[in-house]
């Protein structure tokens, strides 16, 4: 059975869904380059991609960015050090998809009594 991307729980993009392959780096030095994001996280598999993100009008880096494995294993490795010393700085990285959905919490829902 195959899973539907119009349910909204996988992440389809360029690379397909990148659910389980695509890591979120944030703490980032504002001038580190995407080929020092690279050149660390190439240890642990093939990348895809790497990505700094910018501010739209300035260009600046936002100070997190993203790397796309291939396979779910890499990303898997490339996050078992949770804090990792990235150009000089220490930053913090994990599955994007963990961060992407939030649930609501019960205490923000007012409850009825029946």
């Amino acid at each position: 059975m195959t899973m539907s991307s119009s349910n909204g729980n996988n992440y389809m993009g360029q690379f397909g869904d990148t659910t389980l392959t695509k890591v979120f780096v944030g703490g980032l030095a504002w001038e580190t380059p995407k080929e020092a994001l690279r050149e660390h996280f190439e240890k642990y598999g093939h990348i895809l991609e790497a990505v700094i993100i910018s501010d739209k009008l300035t260009g600046r880096s936002k100070g997190y960015g993203f790397v796309t494995f291939n396979d779910a294993e890499a990303a898997k490795k490339a996050c078992e050090d949770p804090a990792p010393n990235i150009n000089g700085r220490r930053a913090n990285c994990n599955l994007a998809s963990l961060g992407a959905r939030r649930p609501r919490s019960a205490s923000t829902t007012p409850q009825q009594g029946l």
